[in-house]
């Protein structure tokens, strides 16, 4: 690099600077100081070594880059000032109303941006997954380059990324850590202490290259040195200062998250406001090789009677699919026997990611191949979601396209206990933001849900069981997301069972039981627990009065709750009983657990006797 060149270098370095502190300036929030560190790193990345077309967000050759300190957005937005996508006065509307620029960046706002970011830990690895698609789908040069933060490598995420990243041998990630020394409150754990940093991705099988981020040519040597570098990934551990070029600020504590004191004494410091063009390098030529449909679609199909666990119809379905479409990925942590992605796996071992027991890796990969426009489908045991809960809600913020399929659900697992029970995670899916959350009793139903995951848009989940259950649906019935199913109904009908997955089968039992009583039930199968059919609902308890809700799973936020979402709307709330998992169960048989959580067979004819009582009575 020829002094003319480094100067026009600094000079762009100086440009991102200045606009970061006009930026929380006129925003008078945001985190200049954390983007001034990054400053010259970014600038040599921009004007030297990325290659995009802005113009083109989708072109297949793109880099990718991936602001992790997603709080740095200042910095990234100043980039695209740079490259001529953001003008000077959309900058000047960061974290403003109806602006694009938000305070952490989208995708949903900008085209630019290849995930949500602000969730510390996040980007890297979700920077895995772009680049495992980059090496192991798309089969193009695209470079992915991910902008961390020092503090956010205190997250475990980080280390299940870093472990993923060198097991799929990612040469095309390239990590780079603006090591400012300052966190949130005061000193990172290790401060400058580069070499402590690069000993742990060492451990990890990463490359590894430290160096003054300040200094253009060290930067400049060190991404040309992660490109040339095969066969694993790259970490670049850049020594800066937190708010570098202004006196005041450079190095100094309180001041994360705060527009400078002074910023126009601060911008005349850093030598004035700038315009500086940066012309950013070519994408090369690729082309996708990946294709939405390939074959017609042929489920399994299970007779009337057959028993079959879900589970197992779900493992089938997705093969299927996957012969399909050739756009279909499935991602396994490592309990692919049990969840049955194994046949998948089998059948299409191109497409099938092992994520092992790192639950947040898991969903990352998915969330970063969706940007890639996979259609990728997630599996472990419910319970296990728990771990990736932020990354599934910082999926949603993304607007990313991913299906989570949770085995093992509720305490029909029996005797593994309440460790390995999912109880938990209808409500956690419910609450995610445009999520659609499936709950399938039969094989039929099952195969047909899983075809129809794949065509919808945002953070979608299926809960599968463990054991068998009777198949009660013929192959080609059809269940459209958002509805329902009338099992047993007449005009005799005293009350209205709602049940889902497992429960179904109970309910359908005790309506048996009570029907040599004389006492008709209403029994529906709420398979669509979000979107939730409020039609069905309603009429079930306007023409029978009552509903009776049973689930396997806690009482908060799951099936019953997404009932009473029917009449949310100002409607008369009807008469509603809940039976649902309430104490802390422990070791049995399936049908000992659900005897002893109250939502078998009996305690649903009990309750349903006791309700008729009382409805005579009144």
């Amino acid at each position: 690099m020829n002094a003319a060149e480094l100067a026009e270098l600094a000079e762009v370095a100086q440009q991102l600077r200045v606009d970061s502190v006009r930026a929380a300036a006129a925003a008078r929030s945001g985190h200049p100081t954390s983007s001034m560190s990054a400053a010259d790193l970014m600038a040599v990345l921009l004007a030297r070594h990325l290659r995009y077309d802005f113009d083109r967000p989708s072109h297949p050759g793109n880099d990718r880059l991936v602001l992790s300190k997603g709080h740095a957005s200042p910095l990234l937005y100043s980039m695209y000032k740079a490259a001529g996508v953001v003008d000077d006065a959309e900058l000047l509307t960061f974290r403003r109303l109806g602006s694009r620029l938000e305070g952490h960046p989208t995708s949903r706002r900008l085209p630019w941006v290849e995930t949500a970011t602000g969730s510390l830990g996040q980007g890297l690895p979700v920077g895995v997954g772009i680049a495992l698609a980059g090496k192991r789908l798309d089969r193009t040069e695209y470079r992915v380059w991910v902008l961390c933060g020092d503090s956010e490598l205190a997250e475990g995420s980080i280390w299940e990324a870093a472990e993923q990243a060198s097991y799929e041998h990612l040469d095309n990630l390239i990590a780079i850590v603006d090591v400012n020394r300052l966190g949130q409150r005061g000193p990172t754990r290790h401060g400058h202490d580069l070499d402590a940093y690069a000993r742990r991705f060492q451990g990890f099988g990463w490359h590894t290259v430290e160096i003054d981020g300040h200094d253009l040519e060290a930067v400049d040597r060190a991404y040309r040195e992660a490109e040339s570098t095969s066969g694993q990934p790259t970490v670049i551990l850049a020594r800066t200062l937190k708010g570098k070029g202004v006196a005041s600020v450079e190095d100094r504590e309180g001041l994360h998250g705060k527009p400078l004191p002074d910023p126009e004494e601060a911008v005349a410091e850093l030598g004035g406001p700038r315009d500086i063009h940066v012309r950013v390098q070519e994408p090369p030529g690729a082309r996708i090789l990946h294709s939405v449909g390939t074959e017609s679609l042929e489920l399994p199909r299970y007779d009337r009677g057959d028993k079959v666990a879900t589970r197992d119809a779900f493992g089938k379905a997705l093969a299927a699919l996957g012969t399909a479409r050739g756009d279909v990925v499935a991602l396994d942590g490592e309990v692919g026997d049990s969840t049955r992605t194994e046949l998948f796996a089998k059948e299409h071992p191109d497409r099938f990611f092992e994520c092992y027991i790192a639950e947040q890796q898991l969903v990352a990969c998915a969330v970063g191949i969706s940007a890639r426009g996979w259609v990728p489908f997630a599996s472990t045991f419910a319970a296990f979601f728990t771990r990736a809960y932020d990354f599934v809600r910082m999926a949603s913020i993304s607007g990313a396209g991913i299906n989570l399929v949770g085995s093992h659900a509720g305490v029909a697992i029996g005797q593994d206990g309440p460790s390995q029970m999912g109880l938990e995670d209808l409500a956690m899916f419910r609450a995610v933001y445009g999520s659609t959350v499936l709950y399938p009793c039969d094989g039929n139903q099952t195969a047909k849900l899983v075809g129809a995951m794949a065509g919808l848009d945002g953070i979608r989940y299926l809960r599968t069981s463990r054991g068998e259950t009777p198949v009660v649906y013929h192959p080609d019935e059809e269940f459209p997301v958002g509805g329902s199913k009338v099992l047993r109904s007449s005009e005799e009908d005293r009350l209205t069972v709602v049940a889902a997955g497992v429960t179904v089968h109970e309910a359908l039992a005790a309506a048996d039981s009570l029907e040599t009583e004389d006492i008709r039930i209403r029994v529906v199968d709420l398979y669509s627990v979000k979107p939730v059919d409020r039609h069905t609902l309603r009429q079930a308890a306007e023409e029978t009065g009552c509903l009776l809700t049973v689930e396997d799973h806690h009482e908060e936020g799951g099936l019953g709750d997404a009932v009473l979402d029917a009449f949310s709307d100002g409607r008369p709330v009807p008469r509603l009983v809940r039976l649902a998992v309430r104490t802390m169960p422990g070791s049995a048989a399936p049908d000992q657990q659900l005897h002893a959580a109250g939502i078998d067979a009996e305690a649903i004819a009990a309750a349903g006797r006791l309700l008729v009582e009382e409805a005579v009575v009144r």
